[in-house]
């Protein structure tokens, strides 16, 4: 197993205590005398496992150690970590549960497209709205987990999930319309070559 891989694994090892601290009620750690809230060791839980995504994905292209599990599995531990910070979030209430859903429905219909496209030999590559939009999930929860302690944060991070929720829909619209059109393309292109054999 290569290092990108692991900084996957341990991005996924890392949900269960993120959710274990989202949810626990006035817990405290200290650490070299400073007292964390769980808030805070959610928070830094959060940006440690978002740092292993950046850190995985950079490792793999500059060292070339892109492997088929990495590709597999490296979407499926953002998208756990992305949806157990919303679903935690939702249950301290410190998010609307609609915003939760439609960001959740948003990366498992975008998953499987991908999933539908490859099967149909298409790929369908990350664009720059979908990467603006993790960097706006990133700090729209890190915000989120951060009102729970501080009130006046809430109306900050409901604004900065309104944009998670507007780049989600309209980057996942820019997918649906990719494929859309590699199929009317591959349509197109069968139907010039059954004419030109008849």
């Amino acid at each position: 197993m290569n290092l990108p891989n692991a900084l996957t694994l341990v991005r996924i090892f890392f949900i269960p205590l993120l959710v274990a601290a989202l949810v626990q009620q006035n817990y405290t750690v200290d650490v070299f005398g400073t007292v964390l809230t769980n808030e805070y060791v959610a928070l830094v839980i959060f940006l440690i496992a978002a740092f292993t995504d950046l850190l995985d994905g950079y490792l793999a292209r500059r060292w070339r150690q892109i492997t088929t599990v990495g590709t597999l599995l490296d979407p499926i531990a953002d998208k756990l970590l992305v949806s157990s910070a919303l679903i935690s979030l939702v249950e301290v209430q410190a998010l609307p549960a609609w915003m939760a859903i439609v960001v959740i429905g948003r990366e498992f219909a975008i998953t499987g497209l991908r999933g539908i496209a490859a099967a149909e030999g298409y790929v369908i590559k990350a664009n720059d709205l979908g990467k603006f939009k993790l960097v706006t999930q990133v700090v729209a929860l890190s915000m989120s987990m951060l009102s729970i302690r501080w009130p006046a944060m809430r109306q900050p991070s409901i604004l900065a999930m309104w944009l998670v929720v507007t780049f989600g829909v309209v980057s996942a619209i820019v997918y649906f319309r990719k494929f859309w059109h590699q199929v009317d393309d591959a349509v197109k292109q069968r139907s010039r070559r059954d004419l030109m054999r008849s």
